[in-house]
């Protein structure tokens, strides 16, 4: 297709700020040059129950054009998510519990596509093409088209990061039908530093067989949180702390995020930082819909929720959930009394 002169890299960028992205850049739908790794990397297991992940879609992950046929260019943005609260490694009240930074405001998909659609209607009047929109669902290696189109390096924590703004951004993808100059792939500025390797505390961070390092989900801390809906390995409990849902450590000990830029978007600021422990374990099944709708915790349900409540109690060493505690051992639910009897033998 025939891109006017006036659609280039640089045009890209300033209409993507013009939306309200804090990056963007243009990489070459062709075949995704790392999928051979990707596949390794679930067929050593590493993905742990995440089906999603190895099923029949990891095929599509070898080439964008298998979403969007006759796919010339993916144009790649970047929207910030960081405030102003402080990270989980300084933060320390054990009556509280730990939610990922990126679930603390509304659902990151939600924002992101209001904004992409915004970007591609302009990019409409500018030039006709096809398109698709992708958001975090759809079958990309998306860590690795942001690398492509220049946004940043992925780190040893397996985060991509941006030497201005750090690690603490959400993607977003346009797949189109138009020829336009790719970005250039920055350097890996992680250099010999394994601060993120040294602080996990479930030592997700693998060595690699194919060079660098990986992770190993079955260890992660998100993992469990998130994606896990059985038990949780006994062996871990203690080491998940006051987390909830999901985990920054590897992202707050990063020195790229000691001046990590902040977000201007108002949907991303906490609904409630830092939720009390005792309050989150009485709450029911109808309020957690209410309470989480339309943010990413809802993704965790219910059952697995007060799974994750009842561990962080059991780390926190306060007798004052105890009472807590044993009404969540008591319930008709295996998965919730068995975690929550675990943690009362910890406050014991």
């Amino acid at each position: 297709m025939i891109v006017p002169e006036a659609i280039n890299s640089r045009a890209i960028r300033h209409l993507a700020a013009d939306c309200g992205f804090d990056l963007a850049g243009v990489a070459a739908a062709g075949p995704a040059p790392d999928f051979d790794r990707f596949q390794r990397w679930g067929t050593r297991g590493l993905a742990g129950e995440m089906g999603y992940l190895t099923d029949h879609r990891a095929a599509i992950r070898s080439d964008p054009a298998q979403l969007l046929p006759g796919a010339r260019s993916i144009i790649c943005v970047g929207l910030v998510y960081n405030g102003p609260e402080p990270y989980s490694t300084g933060f320390g009240d054990p009556d509280r519990a730990w939610i990922s930074r990126y679930a603390w405001g509304d659902d990151y998909h939600d924002i992101l596509r209001e904004k992409l659609e915004v970007f591609r209607d302009k990019l409409l009047k500018l030039n006709n093409f096809q398109s698709r929109m992708c958001i975090d669902t759809a079958p990309l290696l998306e860590r690795s088209i942001a690398h492509r189109a220049g946004l940043g390096w992925i780190g040893k924590n397996t985060c991509l990061i941006n030497q201005q703004a750090g690690s603490w951004f959400f993607l977003g993808e346009l797949l189109t039908t138009l020829e336009l100059e790719p970005d250039t792939p920055p350097p890996d500025r992680c250099g010999t530093c394994t601060r993120c390797i040294d602080a996990c505390p479930t030592a997700a961070i693998v060595s690699s067989p194919d060079g660098g390092f990986e992770l190993d989900a079955r260890r992660c801390i998100s993992y469990f949180t998130i994606e896990l809906r059985p038990e949780i390995p006994e062996e871990h409990r203690s080491a998940i702390g006051p987390h909830i849902f999901g985990c920054d450590i590897c992202q707050d000990v990063c020195p790229w995020n000691r001046r990590a830029a902040q977000t201007a978007e108002s949907g991303f600021a906490p609904h409630e930082f830092a939720p009390h422990l005792d309050r989150l374990a009485a709450i029911t099944e109808a309020e957690f819909r209410n309470m989480f709708r339309h943010t990413p915790i809802s993704r965790a349900k219910y059952r697995g929720f007060l799974r994750n409540v009842a561990v962080a109690m059991g780390n926190s060493g306060l007798a004052k959930f105890r009472d807590p505690l044993t009404k969540l051992a008591a319930s008709p639910d295996p998965l919730i009394a068995e975690h929550a009897r675990w943690a009362l033998e910890q406050l014991s």
